[in-house]
């Protein structure tokens, strides 16, 4: 490993350079909090001489190791892309609006592109410094050329770089504080050496604290960052990518950790804690004996297409979908790690549609009447979780019907007697689940599904709690009692 401390502007002039992002890297991230945090701290940088310098982090790549056919050295960068990928959104807004203006030496549009953005002598790929992979690649380098963004533009890719546009235009006559805040970024560029450098152990200690990177992340650079190069390339490509397109670029992000920690369960029968999924991931693939890497990803994979029906409507059968719909509505998130196992099951033709979907009506059912009666949801993740347990797959039905049934005391599965009772007294206007269980009445024995999304609920009587004489008069000597809590209907 050699760090050394450089300007980040004169690390980028570097002659016949590429960062290149690895495919297991995560996809470009920073928000526009993390773009205005570098801006600020830019000018105020730039506004102040007696600030020589601001550190901006790391830049962590792999010096050796690819072969290029160009004179363009390629450096797979380890730690450091959302820097970099930033500071070229922002050299590429500040180039617009520069023009031919050059408000501090080496500030003019034709040097910052042609010095920190782009290999000028090279042709194709080559002529980038930096690139990326995947949907932000193909947006990034559209920026660069100044070209229309591909069909499906990366959303964060094109937020960020208009964010720069719109600050740099607020800025007017300010370029200059701009440019002498650039000058001043430091950052420490570390290389390895691929013989004798653990790309992975030092990815892990500089994101020891996962608040950088997702749980799911880490996980894919685990996975595939030792792999020779032809077989993570097949990984990615044909399990991992696809993948990322299934969930769809905002879903990624948001759904795709708490995914990997359904799959755990299922997988460990434990539930590990939010924030060590990552840890756990490494136990349960290094305990698999075969090592078989592929078959892990793959696994992966097919699990993925399963939350992906259940829990993100990519279910095309009519009835299931509508069954897992419903499922979403009630947020029963905790009971996805059983609905996964049983629907893998599904898939590998150990039960038919009919039995997964009277096991999807079931947990529907017991998650509602338990809301109803008020039995407390505190208990509902491990219930889930373990229910594999008590499975026995030759009997599949029968079996979680008989699990449910003998449920004891507050983890019970609420009679007739008991939901009917409770219905009658519940605050079904205040509920969580409103607009669930008014929607699955108006449904009721219809042929014909009826959508009650536009619908809104009308109050026959009014809301206000002092009524007036003629509605006291109107509602007889009971007014009071009549009058509370509100009746309602759907319209």
């Amino acid at each position: 490993m050699k760090a050394t401390e450089n300007k980040l502007m004169d690390f980028l002039k570097k002659s016949a350079m590429q960062f290149v992002i690895p495919i297991y890297q995560r996809s470009y991230s920073w928000t526009e909090r993390e773009c205005r945090q570098l801006w600020n701290d830019i000018l105020r940088t730039g506004r102040n001489d007696d600030i020589s310098a601001h550190f901006v982090g790391s830049i962590v790549y792999v010096e050796k190791g690819l072969y290029s056919v160009s004179g363009v050295i390629p450096l797979l960068v380890i730690d450091g892309q959302q820097r970099l990928t930033t500071m070229t959104l922002l050299m590429e807004a500040l180039a617009r609006a520069l023009g031919d203006s050059e408000p501090l030496d080496g500030f003019s549009a034709r040097k910052l592109r042609e010095y920190h953005m782009l290999n000028p002598l090279e042709k194709g790929e080559y002529k980038y410094k930096l690139l990326l992979s995947q949907t932000d690649k193909d947006s990034l380098l559209a920026l660069l050329d100044q070209r229309s963004q591909p069909k499906e533009p990366s959303e964060r890719i094109m937020e960020n770089f208009r964010l720069f546009e719109k600050l740099i235009a607020e800025l007017g006559d300010g370029l200059q504080i701009l440019c002498k805040g650039l000058a001043k970024l430091i950052i420490v560029d570390i290389s390895l050496n691929r013989n004798q450098d653990n790309p992975q152990l030092i990815f892990e200690s500089l994101n020891s604290t996962g608040r950088e990177l997702s749980q799911a992340d880490l996980i894919r650079n685990f996975i595939m960052m030792g792999l020779d190069h032809d077989l993570q390339t097949k990984l990615y490509e044909q399990y991992w990518r696809p993948m990322e397109v299934a969930f769809g670029q905002k879903a990624y992000t948001t759904y795709f950790d708490g995914f990997i920690r359904h799959y755990l369960i299922v997988k460990m029968g434990e539930i590990p804690k939010v924030d060590e999924i990552y840890e756990a991931f490494k136990r349960y693939a290094l305990s698999q004996k075969t090592g078989d890497v592929e078959y892990l990803v793959k696994d992966i994979h097919s699990f993925a297409g399963y939350f992906c029906k259940i829990a993100l409507d990519a279910e095309q059968d009519p009835a299931l979908k509508a069954a897992f719909l419903d499922i979403r509505e009630l947020k029963v998130d905790v009971a996805l790690p059983f609905l996964l196992e049983v629907y893998h099951d599904y898939s590998t033709d150990r039960l038919s549609k009919d039995v997964l979907l009277k096991i999807v009506r079931l947990v529907e059912s017991y998650v509602f009447r338990r809301a109803v009666c008020g039995l407390p949801t505190n208990s509902m993740n491990k219930i889930f979780a373990y229910f594999s347990r008590a499975l026995k797959k030759d009997q599949y039905l029968e079996s979680v019907q008989a699990h449910f049934l003998m449920l004891p005391s507050y983890r019970r599965f609420p009679n007739n007697e008991e939901f009917k009772h409770d219905l009658k007294i519940k605050d079904l206007y205040n509920f969580r689940s409103r607009s669930y269980w008014l929607r699955r009445l108006e449904n009721l024995n219809r042929k014909e599904h009826i959508y009650v999304d536009t619908y809104t609920i009308e109050h026959i009587m009014p809301q206000n709690e002092k009524l007036s004489s003629q509605w006291k008069k109107e509602l007889g000597p009971e007014w009071d009692r009549i009058g509370e809590p509100p009746i309602s209907g759907l319209f």
